[in-house]
């Protein structure tokens, strides 16, 4: 066996273990979803708990209600409760870099087919996943599953690659059908991410952002400044949340920061006609004739 298969499979087994601990995460989070109980409890314990089983958080946990869509994470000392919502929890693990990524929706708001809708879609393009098969294949799959429920897909959200330190690579997978797309390859690795909506079909961002990234490393001149990048360096290229950071000038320093392009942050998303949204994710390897889901 060559150095370089031997090297591909170390990287395989990194992104399986993330998946792994995943799992053991996402299942028990699940169970804290519950009326009267607070969303930043749930998070915290999301990422507490990835650590705490060797893992690392790849993303800040996202708690997105009803018409929220994704890019939702509690603030600090947030004391918003769950009530009657359609709640999706997507949350990221790395080991190494290597990334798995999940998402399921807990539906406390009784519209259990928007939730069916996402899931049999994900199963849909699951199901089709192997070499040869092309993106826009998955996304007419995953459209023609979410319309035979008279829903509509959310069309400006898709899946994506994976890779080293990089939640959102190529591949694009689609939630509707295109023309050709990327063609699928042994050993690539996706997330899959359904989104089901009664709504128009599409999302905007929100006024409010509680999730940023680092592009670029510039050098800042002001220490309080320089104080919060130093922080944020830990985190390399991946999403992080504001309540990770600790500055009586936090505000100042990420508006700074986001003005010198050297932060990018991250809206909440809505949907654009206010309707409900349930989405359902895996992340899967690309296998010889199929595909290995490893956040099952």
């Amino acid at each position: 066996m060559t150095d370089n298969v031997h090297n591909k499979q170390e990287i395989l087994e990194k992104y399986r273990e993330a998946g792994r601990i995943l799992k053991i995460v996402r299942d028990e989070a699940v169970e804290m979803i519950r009326v009267g109980n607070t969303l930043l409890q749930v998070a915290e314990f999301v990422e507490n708990r990835t650590i705490e089983l060797g893992g690392k958080p790849a993303f800040p946990c996202n708690i997105s209600r009803n018409q929220e869509a994704a890019h939702a994470t509690p603030k600090a000392g947030d004391t918003d409760i769950f009530g009657k919502d359609m709640v999706k929890l997507d949350l990221g693990v790395h080991v190494d870099g290597y990334i798995a990524d999940s998402a399921v929706t807990v539906d406390l708001s009784g519209n259990p087919d928007i939730l069916k809708a996402a899931e049999d879609a994900l199963a849909a393009a699951i199901d089709l996943a192997k070499p040869g098969v092309t993106t826009g294949e998955l996304g007419a799959a995953i459209e023609e599953s979410i319309r035979s429920y008279n829903l509509n897909p959310i069309t400006n959200l898709t899946g994506h690659g994976l890779s080293q330190y990089e939640a959102h690579d190529g591949p694009v997978v689609p939630n509707r059908r295109v023309e050709g797309g990327a063609v699928l390859r042994e050993g690539d690795v996706l997330a899959i991410e359904p989104f089901a909506t009664n709504g128009a079909g599409s999302v905007h961002d929100g006024n409010w952002a509680e999730i940023y990234s680092l592009i670029r490393k510039k050098p800042v001149r002001m220490p309080a400044v320089r104080n919060v990048l130093k922080q944020i360096e830990e985190y390399r290229e991946l999403p992080f949340a504001k309540r990770w950071l600790e500055s009586d000038r936090l505000e100042f320093a990420l508006i700074q920061l986001e003005k010198a392009g050297i932060l990018h942050s991250y809206p909440v998303l809505l949907e654009s006609a206010g309707g409900l949204v349930a989405q359902a994710e895996h992340t899967i390897i690309i296998t010889q004739d199929g595909c290995e889901v490893i956040t099952k």
